[in-house]
């Protein structure tokens, strides 16, 4: 073969070949995104509206199910799910993976806009928006005080914090999670203004008339001019209270004739805390093809640098971070990678029992596994658990062609021939042979590329990654595999190894001794052995059956997130008890690291239930010796403590 023959002539050629390879693969791979799993986003459609002040009853007639009858005949829709709460509508639309999610999204918007008169006019506009998992935030950190309220944490974070984070490379926003944002709070009195005949709409329409900034002008005269500012907009208390609300003839209705007001916050149901202290959380959304791994790290490195920089009294530390496990789960896989090429690389030396015809197959694998990197990054993918998994596949594979065209050069040598001649005359034999074993190897690992289901989408990278392997791993025996064995290989010697692979040879030879007994007693009495298939073929059968069945493994990330959901009508105070409860549970398990909870306020549903979220990070897996299963569903558990000591009418997911 041409290629063949270039590179036997030219072997500077074909190792430069083979290392621009390699230098691809290298700059790939420090650009590849580092993923637990590969991106397998079904287009997701959101809709979301706000009805400030209206209950989820009404939200769910006057606004979700409006928009339900709209949407619900869109084509290709596999699923819509619908949330009502408290003075707001979400809605989530999944559609066939085969719909193009922005075709989709204009089909969502286009049935909004026809119904749009028929909604409340009240509301807000609704927002349609495509869903990505990489918006969700990859870390939380959290920041609490026993001096500074969660209103002051929320300032410091806005001005100080939260600038830092968005420094960080690959960081796409950070939001901020149990804020407090000031605001200024009007109590009003009923008996007061009944008697003083004023309604809520009256303070509605002062406040609308006279809290207010607008554009006046300005004055000017020949030399100079000045702009005006008519400073209508209220900034304290005081001046809140002096409100004018009625007037009657000469007689003024003020705020403070009918209530107060008072600074404070915009939202008191909503409630955060970490480890037992009211906190609020910063959560970072990386960027869509940012490094997971590379944004955890620099947040983290923030959080060092700015801690002690707060003020004293101030507390802030990582509460939840998903990288700890992608990280931990990739650096085990290139473990097993290095595993797996030492057993390659010593397995085929006990074979071919010679350090230079060991070193041909085993150049062949790095070359291969890091030239796969490059197609990956060419197609876009990431490193992840899948692609690293199949490039541990691939060294078992990758090292075959080699082997071949070793083995077929080493014949041509005991025959006689020199090394040079041997590589000329083998690759004129074994090249159409090579050519075929990576066509056959590729055919089996392409057809998972072109499924359309979310699974078939999983193993995309997985089939590109190894299909890549080999094709790589072909050119290498096509071009730098000869053009070795032509250089390093030497006249076989006949002398009989000794020690360990003496004993290696003297066992293979019995096992083929006895492997050759077999097969002929088989040929003998050939409906024995169809028998004896056909019953290891209904045992595998059966035992296929008797498998559990998931999209993926169960694994122990050492975190858990609960949800508790308290009765119909119940407010946020009686749910942040129930939630301080579970804390203290939950602070008494040695294993756990970190805990958090979040209050809600009422969601979908018949009434309006309260929602409590718990969040638990655990210590890592070497330092505790149960299961987050064990800990949470085992005897004496969390789940079951929490059960026994909680008041009734909760239930936990």
């Amino acid at each position: 073969m041409f290629l063949s023959r270039v590179s036997i002539e030219r072997p500077i050629l074909a190792s430069m070949m083979n290392l621009v390879l390699v230098l691809f693969g290298i700059i790939g791979l420090s650009r590849l995104p580092v993923r637990e799993l590969p991106d397998i986003d079904p287009p997701v459609i959101s809709v979301s509206t706000v009805y400030p002040g209206a209950n989820a009853q009404v939200v769910e007639t006057e606004v979700t199910e409006r928009l339900e009858e709209a949407i619900n005949n869109i084509e290709g829709i596999k699923t819509l799910k619908s949330e009502s709460r408290e003075g707001v509508s979400n809605i989530t639309i999944e559609f066939d993976l085969s719909r193009d999610i922005d075709i989709a999204a204009q089909d969502v918007r286009d049935r909004v806009s026809r119904i749009r008169g028929a909604l409340p006019l009240d509301i807000r506009e609704p927002i349609i928006a495509k869903q990505d998992s990489d918006a969700s935030p990859v870390i939380w950190v959290a920041l609490n005080s026993d001096r500074y309220t969660p209103l002051e944490l929320t300032t410091l974070a806005e001005r100080q914090i939260k600038p830092r984070f968005q420094g960080v490379a690959g960081v796409s926003s950070v939001t901020i999670g149990g804020e407090k944002r000031f605001a200024m709070r009007l109590w009003l009195d009923s008996d007061r203004m009944a008697a003083r005949g004023v309604t809520v709409l009256d303070v509605q329409q002062a406040l609308r008339q006279q809290n207010v900034e607008l554009p006046s002008g300005r004055v000017e005269n020949l030399d100079r001019e000045m702009t005006i500012q008519t400073r209508g907009e209220l900034k304290t208390a005081d001046e809140f209270n002096e409100l004018v609300i009625r007037v009657d003839g000469t007689t003024l209705t003020r705020l403070r004739d009918i209530g107060r007001a008072e600074e404070g916050a915009e939202d008191y149901r909503t409630i955060a805390r970490a480890r037992g202290k009211p906190c609020i959380f910063l959560g970072v959304v990386k960027q869509a093809k940012a490094n997971t791994v590379a944004v955890a790290r620099g947040i983290r490195g923030e959080v060092a640098a700015i801690a002690p920089t707060l003020p004293e009294g101030t507390e802030m530390w990582t509460a939840f971070d998903s990288s700890v496990f992608v990280e931990k789960s990739i650096a085990e896989v290139w473990e097993t990678l290095a595993i797996a090429f030492g057993l390659v690389v010593v397995i085929i030396y006990i074979f071919l029992r010679n350090v230079r015809s060991t070193l041909i197959p085993s150049v062949a694998i790095p070359v291969s596994i890091i030239g796969t990197f490059a197609v990956l990054y060419a197609f876009g993918f990431s490193v992840n658990i899948l692609t690293m998994l199949a490039l541990v596949l691939a060294i078992g594979i990758v090292v075959d062609d080699a082997i071949v065209v070793l083995e077929a050069i080493h014949r041509h040598i005991e025959e006689g021939r020199t090394p040079l001649q041997a590589a000329f005359k083998a690759m004129e034999e074994i090249s159409f042979a090579v050519i075929a074993i990576t066509v056959s190897l590729v055919a089996v690992f392409t057809p998972l590329a072109f499924q359309k289901s979310t699974t078939g989408r999983l193993f995309l990278e997985f089939a590109v990654a190894v299909s890549g392997a080999v094709i790589i791993s072909a050119f290498v025996a096509l071009t730098l595999s000869p053009a070795m064995a032509a250089r390093l290989l030497r006249p076989v010697s006949q002398e009989k190894p000794r020690g360990l692979l003496g004993l290696f040879e003297r066992t293979l030879s019995r096992l083929t001794d006895t492997y050759g007994r077999t097969l002929t007693w088989l040929l003998r009495h050939r409906i024995l052995a169809i028998l004896a298939t056909g019953g290891v073929v209904a045992l595998l059968v059966l035992a296929y059956r008797s498998l559990e069945k998931d999209f993926l493994p169960l694994e122990d990330k050492g975190r858990l997130f609960a949800m508790v959901i308290t009765p119909n009508g119940s407010t946020s105070e009686y749910t942040d008890r129930q939630l301080r409860q579970a804390e203290e549970i939950i602070a008494s398990v040695p294993e756990v690291w970190s805990y958090g909870a979040i209050v809600a306020p009422g969601f979908s549903g018949p009434g309006q239930a309260s929602l409590g979220v718990v969040f638990v990070t655990f210590k890592d897996r070497s330092e505790r010796d149960r299961s987050v299963k064990e800990i949470v569903n085992g005897p004496g558990g969390v789940a079951q403590r929490f059960f026994a000591d909680v008041e009734g009418g909760i239930a936990i997911a």
